[in-house]
């Protein structure tokens, strides 16, 4: 067995390749420039000499002022930034001393409760070894009794 043979294309065969055709610059279109003009108002016609002796003849153009300064504060930003900043400050350091005295109040509620509470278990518990009544151990009565050299002979 054999390999087919590859098929390649033909050099014969002519490329057709696509150029777009470009625009010439003076087809080109760009905006005019917008005039502000007065309503109701002719403006007036102004003629202009060149030096090279040709008059320009055409209507007055109002160059645009320039917007005005914004209006600056009294008061600069900074020094408001720093007493804001002052203002925060205390507030933290106000609801810091508010927070470590509930801290220290609840601490000392808590100690009290501590030392109420051994106060009362320790009493219940002096009265119930101490306190009249059985003691749960037997009782033993002894009628006669004979120490001898520190030995109990019953």
């Amino acid at each position: 067995m054999q390999p087919e043979p590859v098929r390649r294309a033909s050099a014969e065969r002519a490329v057709e390749v696509h150029r777009p055709t470009p625009i010439p610059p003076s087809v080109v279109v760009q905006p005019a420039p917008l005039v502000p003009v007065q309503p109701g108002a002719v403006p007036a016609v102004a003629s202009v000499v060149l030096p090279d002796g040709q008059i320009v003849t055409g209507y007055a153009i109002d160059h645009a002022q320039p917007a005005p300064a914004a209006h600056r504060p009294a008061v600069s930003r900074t020094a408001v930034n720093l007493a804001l900043g002052g203002v925060g400050f205390l507030a933290v350091c106000g609801g810091l001393l508010l927070l470590t005295s509930f801290i220290t109040a609840l601490t000392a509620f808590i100690t009290q409760l501590i030392i109420l509470a051994a106060v009362i278990f320790g009493g219940w518990i002096a009265v119930q070894v101490l306190g009249p009544g059985s003691r749960g151990g037997t009782t033993v009565n002894i009628r006669k009794a004979t120490f001898k050299r520190n030995h109990f002979h019953g």
